[in-house]
């Protein structure tokens, strides 16, 4: 399976707490709920087609227990979601969480070895491994360069503090956007489908002058 991460963003790349004022409070955190004014049928449909491609899950234990409160109470049978969340396998990452806790069946505890357990997860048949949310979690898995894919719904709001998709000291990388990955949707928020290309370094260049023209000159 390819591990895709499936994220709301900020302009300023926050993406912490977008759903409710009390979502995700830790740090001190009080802007929480800033997506909620600029969702709309549109982005609605793009973040159906991020599960439409799901075949498993990876959950921090936060995102877990917030999401695991939730979809369990959407019973609709024509709500794609959250038939998805409530039948897939799910895996949440966590050396506190008891079985008995993890009741949002069927679910698996990770406890030790995350890195290597995902690489043997992402060796299963299906489409997706799908991570939503996480912010810790995605920390890790782009350190150790396992993401295959990132999804992101970036929304026209400027938060100023919390927690970033990419905080000051994530490995450095590229990206190139995928076949039919950009797209502008009304109201102003931007859907953008990215493919890791490098992980570790970027490469760098700067403009010189040559014939009398600006040119740029990569390494």
């Amino acid at each position: 399976m390819l591990l895709s991460v499936n994220v709301f963003v900020s302009l300023d790349g926050i993406m912490q707490g977008p759903g409710a004022p009390d979502e995700d409070r830790s740090g001190g955190f009080d802007r929480g709920g800033w997506l909620v004014p600029h969702a709309s049928v549109h982005t609605n449909e793009v973040v159906q087609s991020w599960f439409q491609e799901a075949d498993a899950f990876l959950f921090g234990r936060t995102s877990y227990a917030l999401l695991g409160g939730y979809w369990p109470q959407v019973t609709a049978p024509d709500d794609l979601i959250a038939s998805k969340l409530n039948t897939l396998p799910k895996y949440v990452v966590s050396t506190t969480l008891t079985d008995r806790q993890a009741d949002w069946n069927p679910t698996t505890i990770l406890r030790t070895g995350i890195v290597d357990t995902v690489r043997r997860l992402k060796e299963l048949p299906g489409k997706e491994l799908q991570v939503h949310g996480s912010w810790q979690l995605v920390q890790t898995l782009h350190q150790a360069g396992l993401v295959d894919l990132y999804r992101l719904l970036q929304y026209p709001v400027v938060v100023g503090t919390g927690k970033r998709l990419f905080p000051d000291g994530s490995a450095p990388a590229t990206f190139t956007t995928a076949e039919g990955g950009e797209r502008v949707l009304p109201g102003g928020a931007v859907s953008l489908t990215l493919t890791p290309t490098t992980v570790g370094v970027i490469s760098a260049g700067a403009y010189t002058v040559q014939s009398g023209r600006s040119t740029a000159v990569v390494d």
